[in-house]
């Protein structure tokens, strides 16, 4: 399984992440792509603890959901997002690919960190299962722009 802190795969997530272009089309979704790459966003800034989102902790949800964040299995193409995660409405495409750089390149920096603060939903994740869960979001949405 490919982990966002695999160096090949990092690099594999930054220069997909360059072809995507303002007026690239989803293959699945109700996203543009300036949404997809807001969206992004909040995952990373969870992992690093810097998401202003405020998230409670749903033992059903956990239940049904934690350990198909990072297994093997793909996320189902148009599976529901949580309303905290909807991005709706404009965005200007360039400032939202920069953020999300940024936010990418933090937790690469951040990578060997073994203590990350729990989930608010999901709660603990080991280091590997970051890593996983991230790149395999990033992948989906990428995947979803036929990138």
């Amino acid at each position: 399984m490919k982990s966002f802190f695999q160096p090949e795969a990092y690099q594999g997530l930054q220069n997909r992440l360059e072809e995507i272009q303002p007026e690239s089309q989803p293959l699945w979704g109700k996203m543009n792509a300036g949404q997809m790459i807001n969206h992004c966003q909040e995952p990373l800034k969870i992992a690093v603890n810097k998401s202003e989102k405020v998230l409670r902790p749903n033992w059903l949800v956990k239940l049904l959901f934690k350990k198909m964040l990072y297994s093997p299995k793909p996320f189902r193409k148009n599976a529901p997002t949580p309303p905290e995660f909807r991005s709706t409405g404009d965005f200007d495409f360039e400032k939202e690919k920069a953020e999300l750089q940024k936010w990418m390149q933090e937790l690469w920096e951040d990578r060997d960190n073994e203590n990350r603060v729990a989930h608010p939903v999901f709660g603990k994740f080991t280091k590997e299962q970051w890593g996983i869960m991230q790149w395999k979001h990033l992948n989906h949405h990428f995947e979803q722009f036929g990138i």
